[in-house]
């Protein structure tokens, strides 16, 4: 089971250094998968963590000021990175072309991407949740020969940082029509996953991990959830 700690855009320096010692001590079974702000990438050595970007340039190396490319990303031991992820649909105006692209990159590097679908709570309402994903996932991954290395993570947009989710069965049956047309590909929620809700969803034959989000930063809070995902 994948969990994937996005820090967003949080932690100053100093932050950063500690919230990182704290983390180093966290003991999990599963694969923790950071993913600091690109800043910081060059102060995770390992450990206990697998290194994660949050973003990918669309462009190989080149004259693209700002840009971090996953040819760099490799470079700096980065294994995973987020792509689509409805903060940057929503603020960078990312589309699905792009989103391509960056994927692309990202597997011509084998770095794995983990590409993030979701519904607004205007689409959930008018039940265009499935044709929403399908149509994010079929332009992100087209013609992509090796499209089945690549992490789908479900998060309703209406979810992220709201405390609400769906519960175990609403998840499972999205999960279930992704898998029927991307049968190979690792599946992840999230969306406001946390301490609480996770007894619900950890015996879940379906869901192969967990994106965190505020959570990741809340190392208290992060040591209970894992916990409770090992409990038999």
């Amino acid at each position: 089971m994948l969990i994937i700690l996005n820090n967003k855009s949080n932690l100053d320096s100093k932050e950063f250094d500690d919230y990182y010692e704290s983390l180093k001590n966290v003991v999990s079974k599963h694969p923790l998968i950071l993913c600091p702000s690109s800043i910081y990438l060059t102060r995770v050595n390992g450990d206990n963590l697998l290194l994660g970007s949050q973003n990918v340039s669309s462009f190989d190396n080149g004259s693209y000021t700002g840009e971090v490319s996953a040819r760099q990303l490799k470079s700096l031991g980065v294994e995973y990175a987020i792509v689509g992820h409805s903060e940057r649909r929503n603020y960078q105006n990312e589309d699905n072309i792009t989103i391509h692209q960056k994927i692309k990159e990202l597997l011509n590097q084998n770095i794995t991407p983990i590409l993030c679908v979701g519904e607004t709570k205007e689409e959930k309402e008018n039940y265009q949740t499935i044709d929403k994903i399908y149509k994010e996932l079929e332009e992100s991954l087209l013609s992509l020969p090796n499209k089945d290395n690549v992490v789908i993570a479900y998060e309703p947009i209406w979810a992220i940082g709201t405390g609400n989710t769906l519960t175990r069965e609403e998840i499972e049956d999205i999960l279930l029509k992704i898998k029927e047309k991307y049968p190979n590909n690792k599946l992840v929620y999230g969306g406001s996953v946390n301490e609480k809700n996770i007894e619900e969803l950890k015996d879940s034959k379906i869901i192969d991990g967990f994106l965190l989000g505020g959570l990741s930063l809340k190392i208290d809070k992060l040591k209970l959830f894992l916990e409770k995902i090992e409990e038999v």
